[in-house]
């Protein structure tokens, strides 16, 4: 249910009253202009948070490609958390994970023909994209995970947050997970309230509605996750592929900031899952796969399989020297994201009009 993973530490609120004094400095700076904003001519778009962990930023920015990519050329600038490069990068066909990131990696392999990407200094980056030869002829940016990087206006700003742990009912860090105090919600466009139940009732809705308050302005959407069918992680390996059932005992492996919401989701289909949890964009090691083999040697029953996400998947991959048991056992589970309320067109159109609308606006100049 709505708010059901919120823990709030309030023994830790005077440093987080702290904290949001710092905070609050530094968007007052921008709001006086002292901190300087960019602003472009051609169509930025933000996906991002204020909370720490995973909202689904990844999967929605998928969903923007899959709406955008047929009439425009798409690229994609992401931070590149955790590569081991530095400075801007543009990724190729043959990039290597580490060079960009799980993520970018991730979008990357699903979509070889949007540009991806990576520089810290989202400003650098922008102005590589836009002028550099073999990218200056794109049609829209996409930012990943920069709600917070306010020295760069987007021309439409998109806020993502967990049904299951909204920002109306978070507190600042430390005491909870936000890194913006809640009012930051109104530099948005549009307020996506991801992961939610595809059978949320009409109360629920409102009860959401009211809690976000958004602004006349802005737009309200809700959106669901949909898995795809399981896969192979090693496409190499041989044998026939294994059917979810309510018999399947699955490991979960997950180095995901929030996994809860796809072990809700697996228990639908099996009774079975034993989650083995890591860090968010953890580096597996040889070590962690001799953990991963000792806890699947642990289930029971004929039928055992071990589950990964995507984004995990990126981060396998490259790997050596992984055991036989677990090169024929792991599987990815895709998930792409939907518009609820039947509301997808509505969406869209706030999308591709704006992209247009100021395609066309760059033009007169």
């Amino acid at each position: 249910m709505e708010g059901d993973l919120i823990h709030i530490n309030d023994w830790l609120r005077p440093l987080s009253w702290l904290y949001g004094c710092g905070i609050w400095f530094r968007n007052l700076m921008f709001d006086l202009h002292i901190l300087k904003e960019q602003r472009y001519d051609r169509p930025v778009i933000c996906i991002g948070n204020i909370t720490v962990g995973g909202t689904g930023k990844t999967p929605h920015t998928e969903m923007l490609i899959d709406m955008l990519q047929p009439s425009h050329r798409v690229a994609v600038l992401s931070r590149g958390y955790k590569r081991k490069s530095r400075g801007y990068r543009l990724a190729q066909s043959t990039t290597s994970m580490q060079e960009i990131g799980d993520e970018p990696w991730q979008i990357k392999n699903k979509f070889p023909e949007t540009i991806v990407a990576v520089d810290a200094n989202r400003r650098r980056g922008l102005k590589h994209l836009f002028t550099d030869a073999e990218t200056s002829d794109l049609d829209v940016v996409l930012l990943d995970d920069a709600f917070q990087h306010r020295y760069v206006r987007a021309g439409l700003n998109i806020l993502l947050t967990d049904y299951h742990r909204l920002i109306s009912d978070d507190a600042l860090l430390p005491a909870g997970r936000l890194r913006e105090p809640v009012s930051s919600k109104d530099r948005a466009d549009i307020i996506l309230v991801t992961k939610c139940p595809e059978d949320m009732k009409p109360m629920d809705y409102r009860v959401i509605s009211h809690s976000l308050s958004p602004k006349p302005f802005q737009h309200l959407f809700f959106t669901s996750i949909c898995y795809g069918r399981p896969y192979r992680l090693f496409s190499d390996t041989p044998g026939s592929e294994e059917e979810l059932t309510p018999d399947t005992y699955v490991l979960l492996l997950t180095g995901i900031a929030s996994p809860q919401q796809m072990v809700m989701d697996l228990q639908r289909t099996t009774r079975h899952i034993i989650p083995l949890p890591f860090a968010d964009h953890h580096d597996f090691s040889r070590r962690d796969i001799q953990k991963i083999e000792d806890e699947f040697s642990k289930l029971q029953g004929s039928k055992r399989i071990i589950m990964t996400t995507e984004k995990d998947a990126a981060r396998l991959l490259p790997l050596r020297d992984v055991s036989p048991i677990i090169r024929r056992s792991i599987y990815v589970y895709p998930i792409t994201t939907k518009i609820l309320r039947g509301q997808e067109e509505e969406f869209q159109q706030l999308i591709l009009g704006f992209v247009d609308k100021q395609a066309d606006t760059s033009k007169s100049f």
